[in-house]
């Protein structure tokens, strides 16, 4: 079964990982080195990105969580530039619909897993049935759920549903590779002002970012538990330090490339009958 690569920023397995440990900067001394290899890290998933579809065992779903502003979007467009779009699919997933309320928390990401030779990428996941709705429980409300014995028991049993589902899909070929940007709010506080004073950014900026900056420290527990509760070796958290944006899309993307590179991707060779009918059609065309 797939197990994740080594990081400097790999959140541990034991459930020891603290928020308050973790650098939103970079911690190594190859940040020059990471920033200007973000080119030839993309050429190399592209590579990897081929061979993954070629051999059609296995899929890639990456997952990204963060606060607000801390640059899921402009990451994924950066890391993925080059990939060929046809074998990648990106869903963003917002406010549930009725009919996603209508099912189990896993049901509405569950529709759009990647199949095998993808790469899929989930802007926002499931976990957010463990993120904002435990900031914000009043949402339970519209989830039409059975009675709940305790708010605590709920979240923990949204815990061992997601680690089962994720366990599940790594015995069946998928690689799971989950990424917390980790945003200071210092640094988040100059993006939402940018977007604010700068008109060609004013497009991105929501009011409810506001809103939920607010709520800054029980996000910070609500992720410190979700990533302690659900990093394991064949879908492992990372906090990868978000303040620097460059130094943290190589960094995503470097960790994209060691996972792919570990899994052993290759282009299938052909059976005795396929040899025997590229011999034919060798002759054909001759």
């Amino acid at each position: 079964m797939f197990e994740g690569p080594n990081s400097p920023y790999l959140i541990p397995f034991d459930g020891k990982f603290r928020l308050a440990a973790a650098s939103t900067s970079p911690v190594t001394d190859d940040q020059d080195q990471i920033r200007k290899k973000r080119g030839k890290t993309r050429r190399e998933l592209n590579k990897l990105q081929r061979l993954l579809s070629a051999g059609d065992k296995h899929a890639v779903l990456l997952v990204f969580q963060a606060m607000d502003a801390a640059g899921k979007d402009s990451t994924i467009r950066n890391v993925m530039r080059g990939v060929d779009p046809s074998g990648c699919q990106v869903t963003t997933f917002k406010r549930p619909s009725e009919l996603e309320l209508d099912h189990d928390f896993l049901w509405r990401s569950a529709r759009h897993l990647p199949p095998r030779g993808h790469i899929g990428i989930f802007n926002r996941s499931y976990y957010e049935e463990v993120l904002v709705v435990r900031v914000h429980p009043e949402l339970l409300q519209s989830q039409k759920l059975p009675s709940i014995a305790s708010p605590e028991k709920l979240w923990q049993d949204r815990f061992r549903s997601i680690l089962d589902h994720e366990a599940h899909l790594a015995r069946n070929g998928t690689a799971i590779l989950k990424f917390w940007l980790n945003v200071s709010k210092d640094e988040q506080r100059r993006r939402l002002l940018a977007r604010l004073d700068n008109p060609d950014k004013n497009w991105k900026f929501e009011a409810g970012d506001i809103v939920e900056r607010r709520h800054w420290d029980d996000y910070m527990n609500a992720y410190e538990q979700a990533m302690n509760a659900t990093s394991r070796p064949w879908a492992p958290w990372y906090a990868i330090p978000a303040d620097d944006k460059k130094y943290m899309q190589g960094r995503v993307g470097n960790i994209i490339v060691n996972a792919l590179t570990s899994i052993g991707l290759a282009y299938p060779e052909p059976s005795d009958k396929d040899r025997a009918t590229f011999d034919a059609a060798r002759q054909e065309l001759t």
